[in-house]
């Protein structure tokens, strides 16, 4: 489970009566025929738990001695084929691949990586890390370092070494925290982020919590929020953003960064794609609450459907359930 607040819901559920031989044989014959069946990829691979696909990819080897997500690969193509491939691999490699995607695309997607670095639990991390390296031969952190600078950077590789005190809340600690955050940033000229990333990004979430609640009351009310806006800017601002955000209510989070894909003009699939399939078995049924909220009464399938087509389409809603 990878939700860093409480434990909530996803919306796939692992398939009753299981039966992995019985899967691949139909996967194999969506991709025998003239032309690809999309239909059965999606009863199939968008109606299955994590732990049930990685029995499918492993099992659909041995009977027909070819490799599924090459299969896939070669069999559909575009955003569909994303989400497919991305179901066929197990979360710390499909993670580990954004990442590694991320870094290595023309000029870095510093929002994927604060996605998953920030949205990511201790233990999410540790198994990332080590995903890439066997994934890959190289290391997580240098590749971040390499690619990022200034500000941003520290984050990043701060959250990389997966240090979360996982302790409850220690209250004078938690004003002298919130105390060290005001004169960091509002108290005086420039901001001093590295208060900011060694606070927001060592100490746990219940004690964050109070630590935020303390800084209103030294701030006149303000929020950290209206600081951190005020005060940083760029993906370090978006960064510092992201860890108060997923600290408050992870969910909520996730339900901003989904409507920020499709609202307005254009979607920006990856991270749609990115999202649905990381969350959906962990709390995309509260995520998708949280929407509605967010996007004024509109479901997250409502906004899917306005925004995607086709098969890709048809995939996207049925892991919304």
């Amino acid at each position: 489970s990878s939700g860093i607040n409480a434990e909530y819901g996803g919306t796939l559920k692992p398939a009753e009566n299981f039966n992995p031989e019985v899967d691949c044989n139909l996967l194999r014959a969506a991709f025998s025929g003239i032309g690809t069946d999309e239909k059965t990829l999606i009863d199939v691979l968008c109606k299955r738990s994590i732990d049930q696909r990685m029995e499918i990819t492993k099992l659909y080897k041995t009977m027909f001695g070819k490799d599924l997500v090459k299969q896939v690969k070669s069999e559909t193509s575009g955003n569909f084929r994303e989400v497919l491939v991305s179901l066929c691999n197990s979360t710390p490699n499909f993670l580990a691949r954004i990442c590694r995607n991320a870094i290595r695309g023309a000029g870095t997607s510093e929002g994927a990586l604060i996605n998953v670095l920030v949205g990511g639990t201790k233990q999410d991390i540790a198994a990332i890390k080590d995903a890439y390296r066997t994934k890959y031969k190289k290391d997580l952190e240098s590749d971040v370092a390499g690619d990022t600078s200034g500000s941003l950077k520290h984050v990043l590789v701060a959250l990389i070494q997966g240090n979360r005190s996982e302790n409850g809340v220690d209250h004078t600690q938690a004003i002298s925290d919130a105390q060290e955050l005001y004169d960091a940033g509002k108290a005086r000229w420039g901001t001093n982020e590295s208060a900011f990333n060694k606070i927001l990004v060592s100490r746990s979430p219940k004690h964050l919590k109070r630590v935020f609640n303390e800084y209103r009351n030294i701030a006149n009310g303000e929020d950290i929020e209206t600081a951190i806006k005020s005060e940083m800017s760029g993906d370090t601002k978006d960064a510092f953003l992201a860890l108060v955000r997923v600290i408050k209510d992870a969910e909520l989070y996730f339900a901003e960064q989904l409507h920020k894909s499709m609202k307005g003009l254009g979607t920006n699939d990856d991270k749609l794609i990115r999202l649905l399939v990381w969350r959906c078995e962990i709390d995309l049924d509260e995520i998708k609450t949280c929407f509605k909220l967010v996007a004024k009464g509109e479901t997250l399938e409502e906004f899917i459907s306005g925004d995607c087509s086709g098969d890709y389409k048809r995939a996207l809603l049925t892991l919304c359930g």
